[in-house]
């Protein structure tokens, strides 16, 4: 090819979910994950939470009650979020946290990532059942 192709995108800016329980779901990632509350419209309502690079959007369903739960092998659209973390050591503490957190449901422990040279855990988060995989790079 005599010209390079180029991508129209430079990455995420952010991540929008809908939960069925704004607050609980924003103080996993402020409380658990140490992220930073930046933002919210209480009257939509939303609230936005950042690790300093990725913001994430989160977005109260408008009737809790009668949300339709996350369900990863029937509904077109997002199938798990994947978070990296610095390394190992913070990824087993990460498990060790975040398995005696009241509506966390680990799916997995850390556990090599077929074929990669890294290690994950997937766990539903709180508000929902979202999944997420958290990732860390071995060598």
């Amino acid at each position: 090819m005599s010209e390079e192709r180029k991508s129209a995108t430079t990455g995420a800016h952010h991540v929008g979910l809908t939960v069925r329980d704004l607050e609980e779901c924003t103080r996993f990632f402020v409380d658990d994950l140490g992220y930073e509350k930046v933002g919210e419209v209480p009257d939509y309502p939303a609230a936005f939470v950042t690790d300093g690079k990725l913001m994430i959007a989160l977005w109260q369903a408008a009737d809790p009650d009668n949300a339709v739960a996350f369900d990863r092998k029937n509904v077109i659209g997002l199938h798990h979020l994947a978070l990296a973390v610095e390394n190992e050591t913070v990824l087993d503490g990460l498990y060790d946290r975040l398995k005696d957190v009241e509506n966390v449901k680990v799916e997995f422990a850390p556990e090599p990532l077929s074929g990669m040279p890294a290690r994950h855990m997937m766990c539903s988060i709180p508000g929902g059942g979202i999944r997420v995989e958290f990732i860390a790079m071995t060598a």
